[in-house]
């Protein structure tokens, strides 16, 4: 990027807030002046945290935030509301920054999780290729992307035609709110084909935040549960959750 900033990152700074009374009675979606649909507050058109309108090109998509607002009791927790701190950020940051947030992507599919496979054990091999071979072999089709693997952590590189269709499939996303999606999947799971197959409706959300973790699961069995970091990869799973409903319904 041009200057250096994620755009989603740096839209998230600007509404790190602690809960606040609950300001409104009424939650609603209507139709945007211009196209799309935004919430209202009261009747009031709602506004994200860099003064723009809560808007989007979907109704289902608005719907589900505003029932994120609707559920908040006497205090609004952004918190307990990941499809909005998602949008905002959309609205935000990756509006204004579409080619740079693809390119941040794409930067992915160069080092990208499902390439890396495993030594040893063996049983850790064997399920990192079934979860991660039928992702490939997809991508391999829908993208027509191959690529090549690598034991352990020794870098490999890329066919270009590889990134090149890859890069191709984010050219084709032009609603931010999927490229925000797309990012947040893409930097929790540490793969861009992990996210393009969620966004293409192969894998779900679920599926594809379990195949992100095989590693740290397989080590869970292991050694045990860390409680802490289990708390961390909660937080983590609200955001993965949010980023695939908003693939859901913004898909065509």
């Amino acid at each position: 990027m041009s200057d250096g900033r994620d755009p989603i990152r740096a839209a998230q700074a600007n509404m790190r807030q602690p809960t606040v009374r609950r300001f409104y009675k009424s939650v609603g979606v209507r139709e945007a002046e211009g196209g799309g649909f935004e919430l209202t507050l009261d009747g009031r058109a709602a506004r994200t945290p860099g003064r723009n309108k809560l808007a989007a090109a979907s109704r289902a998509l608005m719907q589900r935030v505003a029932e994120e607002w609707g559920r908040q009791g006497e205090t609004v927790d952004p918190a307990d509301m990941p499809l909005t701190r998602l949008l905002n950020s959309a609205i935000d940051g990756v509006a204004g920054a579409m080619e740079e947030t693809r390119a941040d992507i794409a930067g992915y599919a160069g080092s990208d999780l499902l390439c890396y496979r495993a030594e040893a054990p063996e049983a850790l091999a064997e399920r990192q290729r079934l979860a991660f071979d039928p992702i490939l072999a997809w991508a391999a089709e829908a993208l027509g992307a191959r690529f090549n693997l690598a034991a352990g952590v020794i870098h490999v590189a890329q066919p270009p035609e590889a990134l090149a269709a890859v890069r191709a499939a984010l050219d084709a996303v032009d609603d931010p709110a999927a490229l925000a999606a797309l990012s947040v999947i893409t930097t929790l799971t540490g793969s861009a084909l992990l996210a393009l197959a969620v966004a293409r409706g192969f894998l779900t959300s679920a599926e594809a935040w379990r195949v992100a973790h095989i590693d740290e699961d397989f080590q869970t069995e292991q050694w045990g549960v860390d409680e802490e970091a289990k708390a961390r990869r909660a937080i983590r799973w609200r955001e993965m959750e949010a980023a695939g409903m908003v693939l859901a319904e913004t898909r065509e």
